[in-house]
C-alpha cells in the first residue's frame, strides 16, 4: 500500500516518470535482448558452433573502426560486470556484429528497439518523434517473436512494457533525457562509489566524508589560484627532464572533443600546426611520390579549377588537365581537423554545439594509422541519408595558390548501394569505389564540403571474419558497409 493511499488528490502511479538507463539501457537491451541472443544461439546449435558464432561477435565488435568517443572492446561481449556505460557504448556496435549470425526477425525486432531507444533519449521530441517512437514499438512487438524459442513464458516484463507509456510519460514529463536515473547515478559514483574506494572500508563512511570535503577544498583552491594567475606556469619554476623517446602527440591532437559553449553556426577547420617539412615534403609532386599516390597533383590541380571556376558544372574528370591550374604554391599536410556542429541530444554545450576531431595520420598513439571516415553534403532537396555522401579522408591539406589558401582534404570514395536502407538493420549500405586502374578512386575536397565524422562498420553476412582482422585494418578488409547511425545520436538523427 503506498503512503499516498489515504491523501484525496495523490495518486502515486502518475508520479512513476520513464527511467532511460534501467528500463531501456540495462533493463530491455542488456538484461533480455543481448542476453536471449546469446541463449537462441546455443539452444539452434551444437555446444562447439554455438562457441564459434559467439566468437566472430566477439571480433566483430573488437574491429569496429575508431571513432571519436567510442569505447573499444577487445574481448568483445564479455564483462564480469556491466555498467550504463558498457551498455551505452555496446549499443552502437552490436546491431552489425550479429546480423547474419542470427535470423532476420530477431535483428529487425532489435533494430526496432534501437530505434526507439535512439528516438526517446533525443532531448527534443516533437509530434513527428511521438509517432515514430509508437511506430517503433510496434515493430519491436512485431518481431520479437523470433526470440519464442528462449521464452516460452512470454513476454510479461515490467521493463518492457515500460515502452508502451513512453508516448503518454514524454507528454507528461519531456524529454526523458532529463529524468534520467543517469544523472544522479554520475553523482553517486563521484560521491560515495569512489570515495568508498579510497577508504579502509572499515567504518568508512567518516573516511569517505573527509575525502569529499578535501577534494572539495582541492577544487575551490585550483579555482582562486587559476584567477590569481599562479597556474600559468610550472610550479617549482623547471620543466621536468624525461628521457628521450618519439616525439609526443599535442595536447590538442590527443582531444577527441566534446561539448562546445561558443555560439558558433557549425563549421570544420583543420589543427592548429601542420606536419613538419622534415617529414613531408610541401611540394605537390614529390608530396604525391613520397604518399604513393602519384597523381596527387593532377588531384589538387583538379580541385583548384573546381574552386576557380564554382558554376561549371562540367564532371572534374572530363576536364582536360591542360586547363586546369599548375600547382606551384606549398602544400602543408595536418594530421587532424576539427568539425563543430549541432547535436544538443549528445553531451553538447548549453547552446547545443559539439565539437569532434577528425584524423588522418600514419600512426595513432604510437599504434597502427587512423584515416576516419566522414559525412559531406550531397545534392540538394533531399533528406536523410540521400542528402548525404561518404568518404574516408586520406590526407588534410591547405594548399597556396595565387595568394589564397585552401583548407581541403583528399578523399577515397563510397557509392550507395541500393536505394533503401537494409529492411533488417535499418542502415544504409556503401561500398568503396574503383578507379579504371583498379585502385581506390580519390578526389580532393574543400573542407567546408564535410559535415562531421561517420561510422562504418563491415558487412560480414553469415562469412567468419579472421582472426587477424584489427579495428585499424576493417575499413579495407571488406566489400560493402553499414554506415552506422547508431554511432550516436547526432549520426541517428542524420542518417535515416
Amino acid at each position: 500500500m503506498p503512503f499516498t493511499h489515504g491523501f484525496p488528490r495523490a495518486d502515486i502511479h502518475e508520479l512513476l516518470s520513464p527511467d532511460l538507463l534501467h528500463q531501456i539501457i540495462k533493463g530491455t537491451f542488456k538484461d533480455h535482448l543481448v542476453t536471449w541472443v546469446t541463449d537462441y544461439i546455443e539452444a539452434v546449435n551444437a555446444p562447439a558452433e554455438a562457441k564459434r558464432i559467439l566468437a566472430d561477435i566477439d571480433r566483430r565488435i573488437a574491429a569496429a573502426p575508431s571513432f571519436p568517443g567510442l569505447r573499444r572492446f577487445p574481448e568483445g561481449r564479455g564483462f564480469k560486470q556491466w555498467t550504463g556505460d558498457d551498455s551505452k557504448a555496446l549499443m552502437k556496435v552490436y546491431l552489425p556484429a550479429i546480423a547474419g549470425h542470427v535470423p532476420s526477425e530477431m535483428v529487425r525486432a532489435i533494430s526496432s528497439f534501437m530505434d526507439f531507444c535512439y528516438l526517446v533519449r533525443r532531448s527534443v521530441i516533437d509530434e513527428d518523434d511521438l509517432v515514430d517512437i509508437d511506430a517503433a514499438v510496434a515493430d519491436f512487438h512485431r518481431y520479437r517473436v523470433a526470440f519464442d524459442l528462449v521464452r516460452p513464458d512470454g513476454y510479461s516484463l515490467p521493463r518492457q512494457h515500460s515502452l508502451v507509456h513512453y508516448t503518454h510519460l514524454i507528454k507528461e514529463f519531456g524529454a526523458p533525457n532529463g529524468l534520467c536515473s543517469s544523472i544522479t547515478e554520475s553523482k553517486h559514483i563521484k560521491a560515495v562509489k569512489e570515495p568508498w574506494r579510497r577508504s579502509s572500508h572499515f567504518e568508512a563512511l567518516a573516511q569517505m566524508l573527509v575525502t569529499n570535503q578535501r577534494l572539495d577544498k582541492l577544487a575551490a583552491a585550483r579555482v582562486d589560484f587559476r584567477a590569481r594567475g599562479m597556474l600559468k606556469t610550472p610550479l617549482f619554476g623547471e620543466t621536468e627532464v624525461t628521457e628521450p623517446g618519439p616525439p609526443s602527440m599535442p595536447p590538442e591532437e590527443d582531444d577527441d572533443g566534446g561539448a562546445v559553449d561558443e555560439d558558433i553556426l557549425g563549421e570544420v577547420i583543420l589543427s592548429q600546426k601542420p606536419l613538419p617539412p622534415s617529414r613531408l615534403p610541401r611540394n605537390a609532386t614529390q608530396l604525391g611520390v613520397h604518399l604513393g599516390i602519384p597523381h596527387l597533383h593532377e588531384l589538387i590541380s583538379r580541385f583548384l579549377y573546381e574552386q576557380e571556376h564554382p558554376d561549371d558544372d562540367t564532371p572534374l574528370d572530363d576536364i582536360p588537365l591542360d586547363q586546369c591550374p599548375t600547382v606551384k604554391g606549398k602544400v602543408r599536410v595536418f594530421p587532424s581537423a576539427v568539425s563543430t556542429y549541432y547535436a544538443p541530444s549528445d553531451k553538447s554545450g548549453i547552446r547545443g554545439m559539439f565539437r569532434e576531431r577528425i584524423r588522418a595520420v600514419d600512426s595513432w598513439r604510437k599504434g597502427p594509422g587512423r584515416r576516419d571516415t566522414v559525412f559531406l553534403s550531397g545534392g540538394p532537396g533531399l533528406e536523410g541519408f540521400r542528402a548525404l555522401l561518404v568518404a574516408r579522408i586520406q590526407l588534410f591539406m591547405s594548399v597556396i595558390h595565387n595568394k589564397a589558401t585552401y583548407p581541403c582534404a583528399l578523399v577515397s570514395w563510397f557509392s550507395t548501394v541500393g536505394d533503401h536502407p537494409c529492411p533488417d538493420t535499418r542502415m544504409w549500405m556503401v561500398e568503396p569505389d574503383f578507379d579504371s586502374m583498379g585502385g581506390r578512386a580519390m578526389s580532393v575536397i574543400h573542407l567546408d564540403t564535410i559535415l562531421r565524422s561517420a561510422h562504418l562498420m563491415g558487412v560480414a553476412g553469415d562469412n567468419f571474419v579472421p582472426y587477424e582482422l584489427k579495428f585499424h585494418n576493417s575499413l579495407d578488409a571488406f566489400r560493402s558497409f553499414y554506415v552506422n547511425k547508431y554511432i550516436d545520436h547526432q549520426s541517428h538523427e542524420i542518417a535515416f
